[in-house]
């Protein structure tokens, strides 16, 4: 069933040529950035709003026109890096150098060092980023993708690429300390706020790049940032999405990035200092977002709405957390729900259920890339 869910979805997604709509590109409507519309923080935020949530499409109505989104790039890249791993098929090869020419051509160029952004104006409500901004979570995923890529070509100019990244990293990005000298990564170098996955992202990006240089700063860095959301978690194992006062939801897929990103760092460093962290925060992410029907809850307190990202997450960070295997059973209920109740027939999944309604529309990064990214690891698994 998974397999059959894959071809579908890969299928569609090369039948697009990776190109599509955000839940998030509703600035890239003319209508808003060429009157004074655009102008108003208040207004985009409302129009960004009414396009990500509204069930019908008015991306054709208002002139948002489909686009390579370089954060998905990075994620079909590491699917089909997954699926030549698994398959050794020749023609794959040709679609990582695609995938990663592509990306390489999108970096932001107002900065020394490589760095990703998105495809959009995006206006949130602790800061606003102008078009590919580069940000730590777009660059983190693009740099893990050109490592996979280097990995089975032997490019060097991806690893290069991934390197100069975590540049930009320690060089660009804010940094927030805690009374103890521990500090956090900014989102980007635009913003000061204190998200944690954001924060742990970034570790993650200079422990992969540690395990080709080894260079001992990156993981002094790596290890501080990780100290510093590791003091954040709650006793329950769980953690707010950030420090502000608007920011203190927990939700379930960034919960998934965060004891994925720890576990990386452990997992090169040989630092077994957050192994408790770890299993209390593993324990109440299985616990707490899925339910025994395959139902991936959004938040802590409530089932809906039910998004696409979240059922993908929990694949990747079994994954990487190496305790896929033993965890088949509700992976296998969460991934058959998702591809009974999320999967068009067209092979493309939808972005959110709600109680009422859903949103069907074909989002790139947000839903194609995602579920073709966690299905790939599913699939690396299934050995």
């Amino acid at each position: 069933m998974v397999r059959a869910s894959f071809d579908k979805l890969k299928s569609f997604c090369e039948n697009e040529g990776f190109k599509g709509w955000d839940p998030y590109d509703g600035l890239n409507s003319c209508v808003i950035q060429k009157t004074p519309l655009g102008k108003s923080r208040f207004l985009r935020l409302v129009w960004i709003q009414l396009f990500k949530r509204s069930p019908i499409n008015l991306r054709n109505l208002f002139f948002v026109k489909k686009d390579y989104n370089p954060k998905g790039l990075g994620l079909f890249l590491i699917g089909y890096c997954n699926l030549y791993k698994k398959e050794k098929d020749p023609k794959l090869l040709e679609t990582i150098d695609f995938l990663a020419s592509e990306i390489m051509k999108l970096r932001t160029k107002s900065y020394k060092h490589y760095c990703w952004g998105y495809n959009f104006d995006w206006q949130a409500r602790a800061f606003f980023q102008p078009k590919y901004t580069p940000t730590v979570v777009a660059t983190t995923f693009i740099s893990e993708a050109l490592i996979e890529a280097y990995r089975i070509t032997n490019n060097r100019k991806y690893l290069e690429a991934t390197i100069s990244a975590s540049k930009f990293i320690q060089a660009d990005l804010n940094r927030s300390f805690d009374s103890d000298g521990d500090f956090t990564f900014s989102y980007s170098p635009l913003d000061k706020t204190q998200v944690y996955n954001a924060g742990l992202l970034g570790a993650k990006q200079l422990s992969m790049v540690y395990s080709f240089i080894k260079d001992e700063n990156l993981l002094k860095i790596a290890k501080s940032v990780i100290n510093y959301v590791c003091k954040k978690q709650n006793k329950d194992g769980s953690w707010a999405y950030g420090t502000l006062p608007y920011h203190q939801w927990v939700d379930n897929f960034h919960t998934g990035y965060n004891l994925e990103c720890i576990k990386i760092y452990q997992d090169i460093s040989g630092d077994l200092s957050y192994k408790h962290n770890l299993l209390k925060g593993m324990s109440y992410y299985l616990n707490t977002f899925f339910t025994e029907e395959g139902l991936s809850k959004y938040y802590n307190n409530q089932t809906y709405p039910i998004d696409i990202h979240s059922p993908a997450q929990l694949v990747v960070t079994l994954y990487k957390n190496e305790n896929l295997t033993s965890n088949k059973k509700l992976v296998d209920n969460v991934l058959n729900w998702t591809i009974d109740n999320m999967q068009t027939k067209k092979g493309y999944f939808i972005y959110q259920k709600r109680k009422f309604f859903s949103s069907r529309i074909p989002y790139i990064r947000w839903a194609q890339a995602w579920m073709f990214y966690a299905l790939s690891y599913y699939l690396l698994d299934d050995e």
